[in-house]
């Protein structure tokens, strides 16, 4: 009976392990798949953080509203004391 009870828990332990090891390598083939996004979007991000610092430096070189009026008006009048 000893050996039975041996022989049943070997299998089992048996089992067992195999079971863990198939959950093991699908975890570790999602964390995969995650590691693999995240790495993606860290890059996505960097690129959209150049692209906004580009944008900015753009923005900065261009003429506000208000500045655009008032060199409109200074237009204006250079023309007028012309005519």
């Amino acid at each position: 009976i000893m050996e039975d009870i041996k022989t049943i828990l070997e299998e089992y332990k048996n089992e067992t392990n195999r079971h863990f090891d198939v959950v093991a390598e699908r975890l570790e083939d999602k964390i995969a798949v995650v590691s693999e996004q995240v790495a993606a979007n860290t890059e996505t991000l960097e690129v959209i953080k150049l692209d906004i610092e580009v944008i900015k430096n753009d923005l900065k070189q261009k003429v506000s509203r208000d500045e655009f009026v008032i060199l409109e008006k200074r237009v204006s009048l250079l023309e007028a004391k012309q005519k």
